[in-house]
């Protein structure tokens, strides 16, 4: 009988589900595997922590919709995936982590390097289990990749033992033939009952997540407003789904305080959610009192939550579902009110472009990011107080040109997400803008971008501090403690690993060094010194802000 290597099967199944890269670290265990990717079509990328490997594999499938892979070593290489993978399950978005795993002769029992990878891995995927035969990887892969990919999608698992992966199997085992899950028609019934109550509203928004943009629902969802005549606002992972440069949009809902987005639903009765997930954003702050009737526009049901009574819930392709709504609705609302809201948002970044001083103000680099950047270009906004700025001000026009972690809300993923967006999009120039707290927790992968000839930018926000919590303590204490830390010469540290790396030293010099930076062909890091003192005014100003008008 002819045989075939296990580990070449495997690879010829990631082959056969579409696999473009595999982002990961090899290890003694899995050897096999990464030598057989030698001769395949797929592009292994060798990071520097498995932390970015994750990272990278979230992003890559949050922009293509494809299951990006990330592969670990047993053990502590393993161990290290699980906050990329966690942060890809809360953030919906497809990922299959593939880790070895000690050989299944001494599983059993006490031994090196073992510990239940599974049992650590299933709080945190949509499912994980152990490979007990090389025979089984065909359907497995299968099963991850169709686990992964189907709504609500999220992250997978699948350990793979040593002498599983070194065995030999029969040349007659090959990949399964794929099958897509296609989103069922929306309920007749049901969208019936969600257009009498809109037709019966008083003053109906829409809130569109990152659902939407999952299901590609941009056109619908602006025909739907069009038609009915409907303000739209999004969640900070929905941002671009709506054009905000669109008369009816409205801005994005997620900032720790009532911001003027938030007026747009404080007189709204019926709110029509389109791809919102809970994770998203808490509902209470745009629900305060649970009054309001929802309709949950969705392909899968809504959580349960007792801010979020769902008067109608409407299963299905959200497409679908929002043209047949529109067609179905006799009646056109006027969404004039909520004008001001939006000139308030671009009257402020405005504001921040004329702001000259040293360190930068906040809305200064929103703005000069925002004019150095194309509409289709990528922002990967690191969690803290840079993602508060940018979600909330800058202005997006496509689905996934700004892309934040609002689910788990993951420091350091910008850097090694960056990479993978730029894999994804090779045509489109990509930013990764985070605070120095989170650059130094996966900078490392500046190596990485180096190496594999990936040109990304890297803006540095620069306090010397953990800004958001500064932030919340002092609003929240009225002082703060154990936020302040020293960083590198970033100019020196970037030039260390071949990357370009710039210092701002006036806020005139950031903008032409954004757009040189951009236009390079190359690594570039610019260190950027940022004046949160600004915070607290923002906060002070909202906290005050009984009316938009």
């Amino acid at each position: 009988m002819s045989t075939q290597e296990a580990a070449r099967l495997l690879v010829r199944t990631l082959e056969a589900e579409g696999v473009e890269y595999v982002f990961g670290i090899p290890g003694e265990e899995n050897i096999h595997f990464v030598n057989a990717l030698n001769d395949s079509s797929i592009r292994y990328i060798l990071v520097r922590h498995e932390q970015g490997a994750a990272f990278m594999a979230e992003i890559y499938g949050r922009l293509t919709g494809r299951a990006g892979v990330a592969s670990a070593t047993l053990g502590p290489g393993a161990i290290n995936l699980q906050l990329g993978v966690a942060d890809a399950t809360t953030n919906s978005t497809p990922v299959v982590a593939i880790s070895a795993q000690v050989g299944l002769d001494r599983i059993y029992k006490e031994s090196h390097q073992i510990i239940d990878l599974v049992s650590l891995f299933r709080p945190i995927t949509k499912w994980a289990e152990l490979a007990p035969t090389a025979e089984a990887l065909p359907e497995m892969v299968r099963k991850a990749f169709k686990t992964a990919q189907t709504e609500r999608p999220g992250a997978v698992y699948l350990a793979i033992p040593e002498d599983v992966e070194a065995a030999k199997v029969s040349a007659d085992l090959a990949p399964l033939p794929l099958n897509v899950v296609r989103a069922q028609e929306p309920s007749p019934s049901q969208l019936a009952r969600a257009a009498d109550v809109i037709a019966l509203a008083r003053r109906p928004i829409v809130l569109a997540g990152h659902g939407a943009t999952r299901a590609g629902a941009s056109d619908a969802l602006v025909y739907f407003s069009e038609r009915l005549g409907l303000p739209v606002a999004t969640t900070f992972n929905g941002k671009g789904v709506f054009p905000d440069d669109h008369r009816n949009a409205l801005g994005a809902v997620g900032f720790m305080r009532h911001d003027y987005v938030n007026f747009g639903f404080d007189e709204a009765d019926v709110l029509i959610t389109v791809g919102y997930e809970l994770q998203e954003f808490d509902p209470v702050k745009i629900n305060p009192a649970a009054d309001k009737k929802i309709i949950h526009i969705h392909p899968s049901p809504a959580e349960v939550d007792d801010h979020y009574p769902v008067e109608v819930g409407v299963q299905g392709d959200i497409s679908s579902t929002l043209r047949a709504l529109a067609d179905s609705v006799h009646r056109r609302f006027d969404a004039e009110g909520t004008r001001r809201i939006r000139e308030m948002l671009r009257e402020e970044l405005a504001e921040g472009a004329t702001e000259d001083g040293h360190p930068l103000s906040p809305r200064r680099v929103v703005a000069d990011v925002r004019a150095a950047m194309g509409r289709g270009d990528i922002v990967l906004a690191d969690t803290g107080a840079v993602k508060m700025w940018m979600a909330r001000l800058y202005p997006t026009y496509e689905p996934n040109t700004l892309l934040v972690s609002n689910g788990l809300s993951s420091m350091g993923f910008s850097v090694p997400g960056a990479i993978a967006a730029k894999l994804a999009h090779p045509d489109r120039r990509v930013l990764a803008a985070t605070g120095d707290g989170a650059f130094l927790m996966n900078s490392q992968e500046l190596e990485t971008a180096v190496r594999e000839n990936i040109p990304i930018t890297v803006l540095i926000w620069d306090d010397s501090a953990y800004g958001l919590i500064e932030w919340k303590m002092d609003l929240d204490l009225g002082h703060s403690s154990n936020i302040r830390f020293g960083n590198p010469d970033f100019v020196r540290y970037a030039e260390s690993f071949g990357a370009r790396g710039y210092r701002i030293e006036s806020a005139a010099e950031l903008l032409p060094t954004l757009r040189k930076a951009l236009a390079d062909d190359t690594v570039s890091v610019i260190s950027v010194p940022v004046d949160y003192s600004h915070n607290l005014q923002l906060t002070d100003k909202l906290g005050d802000l009984t009316d938009p008008f």
